[in-house]
């Protein structure tokens, strides 16, 4: 991630491509995402004007793009799979907030609830079901030892890819939309909350969720649901 200078976000800003996120206007702000070319490579680009948070540490509020691209960094020096922060930075222009966020695409990965809803028809294993919640288990529990809340956990926000690796299927997960994300002073706090969440927010049977919360309390090392 390069460090923030006039001249990159210039450059980043003024780029243009098709919206895969048209513009949200909310609280007297804009946000939107445009796929765009770079060096021959796909990047995301997330443009905010006047699209804050505010917390203790920032009460007059702060581009959430600038929150955003922390917790990206954070869990790529983690090693939790998540888009890569090529860039991100953030101005006042005639006292509103400009906000950027640049990252790298994640090729071949799809939201979790679209995959599982296009592969219905392909009648997938119950050993590929609890394959891929095993490893959501080692990704969630890997960025709650760490003490890093995902803020919206819900199953839309995880992506998948799957691979033939010619002895069965290999899964591979990701998370993504971590505008909410926050580190915890511990890991029991990250983990209720987010864990509390993906349970409202996913689809799976009583039976899945038991077997990865069984999993995932083994990683973290300790229980987290009652």
């Amino acid at each position: 991630m390069k460090r923030v200078a006039d001249d990159d976000f210039d450059r980043w800003w003024n780029t243009n491509g098709p919206w895969v996120e048209e513009p949200n206007v909310r609280r007297k702000g804009m946000s939107g995402v445009q796929k765009v070319t770079h060096n021959g490579a796909t990047v995301y680009v997330k443009r905010q004007t006047g699209h804050t948070f505010r917390s203790l540490r920032y009460p007059l509020g702060r581009p959430t793009v600038m929150r955003e691209g922390a917790a990206l960094s954070r869990l790529d020096q983690l090693g939790v799979l998540a888009p890569k922060p090529l860039f991100f930075g953030a101005r006042k222009v005639n006292g509103t907030w400009q906000g950027l966020l640049v990252t790298h695409e994640l090729a071949e990965y799809h939201d979790l609830d679209t995959w599982y809803d296009d592969r219905a028809q392909a009648n997938l294993s119950e050993n590929d079901h609890l394959l891929i919640l095993e490893n959501l288990a080692g990704l969630l529990s890997k960025m709650h030892r760490a003490r890093q809340q995902h803020g919206c956990m819900r199953s839309k926000h995880i992506f998948i890819n799957a691979k033939d690796s010619g002895q069965g299927a290999e899964y591979s997960l990701a998370l993504l939309d971590l505008e909410k994300s926050r580190a915890r002073t511990t890991a029991s706090r990250a983990a209720r909350h987010d864990i509390a969440q993906l349970r409202r927010h996913s689809g799976w049977s009583d039976a899945h969720w038991d077997f990865f919360v069984e999993r995932y309390e083994n990683k973290l090392g300790h229980r987290v649901v009652s």
